[in-house]
């Protein structure tokens, strides 16, 4: 077996500095870092931490890489369940999985994270979170040296599937079903992320629908934010009839607003989060089952990782409104 002694020979440097490379130390230069990665892809070096992980599996490493949300006092309920979901259902795959973060990444160059991916023996990745902003990312998927599942994104390859809710239809559905239990004509629309691939169909989603019913609208960047959305609203909810948010988490800030100017106007979200089971104005929600979502990526990308051609596969949602006799346990 291949040792991190034959590592340091090959590459014609001290064993602390193999180390420092393979556990990413910044105090490392380029060019010692090149030597000792183009040894261990010469030597096909595995390290002794990622070989006892891998000897008690029967399939490949999974690697779950997250788009942790770093503006918000709020713990990301989401990303925890999407988490848990995966792995309790790699447990029952008998998958190795280890958690990742974009952030890890961020000024990487696409052979770096290869590199780094390779290094730990991943074979395939879940992504959560995927943004056209995430342009490396989107190079390591479109370059197929790995199976990937990625969660609400339309991106399908041969080794790529993509997993998650008709995003336009249920936008277009929990909005309906307001704007027409409150007789609405003037809607204001609060979207997500900018060049998030949800806020895009999310926005057809109601672009569709006031079409349909013949309402004007207006619309506003939230980029997920709370406090964003509750600042539009203060400034143009009394101008409108509804407010329809692509976010549990915007329709919060947005009825907060509402609640202080002291006028009333319907308000309704997206997720289904349990937070909003405590907020105390029932609001119609897109409520899904991440921690479901996420087992089912995990099952796909095992199908994926034994030979499989990447698809689309679909998953459920329902129309709700959170209460909290609901969501206490």
């Amino acid at each position: 077996m291949i040792s991190i002694k034959d590592v340091a020979r090959q590459a014609g440097v001290a064993i602390s500095t193999v180390s420092k490379v393979l556990n990413h130390y910044p105090n490392v230069s380029e060019e010692t870092r090149e030597k000792v990665n183009k040894a261990v892809e010469e030597l096909n070096f595995l390290p002794n931490s990622v070989a006892a992980a891998l000897s008690s599996k029967q399939a490949g490493r999974v690697a779950l890489l997250v788009n942790l949300s770093r503006k918000t006092q709020v713990v990301g309920e989401i990303d925890l369940q999407y988490i848990q979901g995966a792995i309790n259902k790699a447990m029952e795959l008998n998958l190795d999985v280890i958690t990742l973060f974009f952030s890890m990444f961020q000024n990487r160059t696409l052979e770096e994270m290869t590199r780094y991916l390779k290094s730990q023996s991943i074979t395939g990745i879940i992504i959560y979170g995927l943004t056209r902003e995430e342009e490396t990312l989107l190079e390591l998927i479109d370059s197929s040296q790995f199976k990937c599942v990625i969660i609400d994104a339309p991106i399908v390859n041969e080794n790529t599937s993509c997993v998650g809710i008709d995003n336009l239809r249920a936008q277009y559905d929990v909005a309906r079903k307001t704007i027409e239990e409150n007789n609405c004509k003037k809607v204001l629309y609060i979207t997500g992320k900018k060049n998030g691939y949800v806020t895009d169909e999310r926005l057809h989603g109601m672009e569709e629908l006031t079409k349909e019913l013949g309402l004007t609208m207006m619309v506003c960047d939230g980029s997920f934010s709370e406090l964003r959305s509750r600042n539009i609203t203060l400034k143009y909810g009394k101008d409108n009839d509804v407010v329809v948010c692509a976010s549990d988490l915007m329709a919060i800030g947005a009825m907060k607003a509402l609640t202080e100017m002291d006028i009333f106007r319907p308000v309704c979200g997206f997720d289904g989060i349990i937070l909003m089971g405590y907020v105390g104005k029932q609001m119609n929600t897109v409520r899904q089952n991440f921690a479901e979502i996420s087992a089912m990526a995990m099952e796909e990308l095992q199908r994926l990782m034994s030979g499989g051609k990447g698809r689309r596969v679909g998953t459920a949602y329902t129309l709700a409104r959170m209460k909290y006799m609901d969501i206490i346990c």
